[in-house]
């Protein structure tokens, strides 16, 4: 029934993307949450609320990005059906590599969030927290992008 279709640029079906954009959600969430709790306590004592807190919202986003960068260029590899196997499960553990990225960014980010409206200051340390670990997602995604044929 299927003699003669031939099926090319599968790649890694998606994971690797789908994968890191599931961890970013996770992470701007969490750094989201631990954001309005520190502009509430901030409203509720009549102060400025930091507007700058976004960045750590926003920081885990990224890792969506590098993933689907990945997922291109595991498609525009463009191999064989028969190595579509070993291409989902590249893109399955890239994927959970950098979505965990994001999600640990994420937490870092919550963290920086409630230190920074507590006191004001510590803004460039927390952001090169962010950085190293952000730093992960970028490294699975060039050593995986380099380990392609």
């Amino acid at each position: 029934m299927l003699e003669g279709v031939t099926t090319t640029g599968l790649g890694d079906m998606g994971f690797s993307l789908t994968l890191a954009a599931v961890g970013s959600a996770l992470g701007t969430g969490v750094a989201g949450m631990a954001a309005v709790g520190a502009w509430k306590r901030a409203f509720a004592q009549s102060k400025a609320a930091p507007f700058i807190l976004i960045a750590f919202v926003g920081a885990p986003l990224s890792q969506t990005i590098y993933g689907m960068i990945l997922r291109n260029a595991i498609q525009a590899a463009d191999l064989p059906a028969s190595a579509y196997p070993a291409l989902m499960i590249i893109g399955l553990l890239a994927g959970l590599a950098m979505g965990m990225s994001a999600f640990m960014q994420g937490k870092a980010g919550a963290k920086a969030a409630d230190a920074l409206a507590e006191t004001g200051q510590g803004f460039g340390n927390y952001i090169m927290v962010l950085g190293v670990v952000e730093t992960v997602a970028l490294f699975v995604m060039v050593f995986t992008m380099t380990a392609l044929p």
